[in-house]
């Protein structure tokens, strides 16, 4: 039987929608998604910030609906980072990246 690569997989799921979930059951985490969407043949830096359940982006207006992907553009996503909430400047809150786009939707890769 042959393997299907985890890119053709992530491409049947909505990733920044199935990590939404994930944090919804986390509260007390805040993942930062890293990458670029290429946009005129050229990559603009995408961030992207996960919190109990709901998605901002520090770059990019994003789609607010739920029934809607967030992201209107081809993105790439190159890392992700975990963050112990809330962020206090005078603690280190930083837990773990990864650049694994499945690492994440583990969710007990989130503790």
């Amino acid at each position: 039987m042959e393997e299907t690569p985890a890119s053709l997989k992530m491409a049947k799921i909505d990733l920044i929608n199935s990590l939404e979930k994930i944090s919804s059951v986390v509260p007390d985490r805040i993942l930062k998604l890293e990458g670029f969407i290429l946009k005129e043949n050229q990559n603009e830096q995408l961030e992207i910030i996960i919190f109990r359940g709901y998605s901002s982006s520090t770059t990019h207006p994003i789609e607010i609906d739920s029934e809607k992907k967030v992201i209107n553009f081809s993105y790439t996503i190159t890392n992700f980072k975990l963050y112990k909430a809330p962020l206090i400047e005078s603690e280190e809150n930083f837990i773990r990246e990864n650049q694994n786009s499945v690492f994440f939707l583990n969710q007990k890769n989130w503790i």
